[in-house]
């Protein structure tokens, strides 16, 4: 019966309120999930400095336009899913080198991907990872001088 009275069925869906996910909330997600993403290669990881480890995360949050169903005023799960927007996620990460720079940015695509979907309930596209820098070894030293 707690399902019957939420709904209140005389009030018609989009004036009983919305659920948002603002873009800010969409950042810290991806953000976190790419750090963690890239702490499973640790290989890499040591030769970043402690300052440069989080990803610099940049979305644009777009609200879903509203669904109508044939005959029904509820939605199922997915389409309450569908209905918080869609995300569009930009990841700069910093990487260690030398490394498999292409496993770790496809881990942070996928994992990102997934969990905004599964935490947040939005799609996530296009989701862009780049590489703003390479840290190794020898440039950790070397000041300001190019490395060849």
């Amino acid at each position: 019966m707690t399902g019957e009275a939420e709904r209140q069925p005389g009030i018609p869906r989009r004036e009983r309120g919305a659920t948002t996910v603002t873009d800010g909330v969409v950042a810290k997600i991806a953000s976190r999930v790419a750090r963690e993403a890239l702490s499973r290669f640790p290989e890499s990881a040591r030769h970043v400095p402690p300052g440069r480890r989080t990803p610099h995360v940049t979305t644009s949050v777009r609200r879903a336009p509203e669904r109508r169903t044939a005959g029904r005023d509820d939605e199922s799960v997915a389409g309450r899913q569908a209905a918080l927007g869609e995300a569009r996620v930009h990841i700069t990460v910093e990487l260690g080198y030398p490394s498999d720079i292409g496993a770790q940015c496809a881990a942070v695509r996928r994992e990102v991907t997934e969990r905004l979907r599964a935490w947040s309930g939005m799609d996530v596209s296009p989701l862009v990872v780049s590489v703003g820098r390479l840290h190794s070894a020898h440039t950790r030293h070397a000041g300001a001088e190019r490395v060849r």
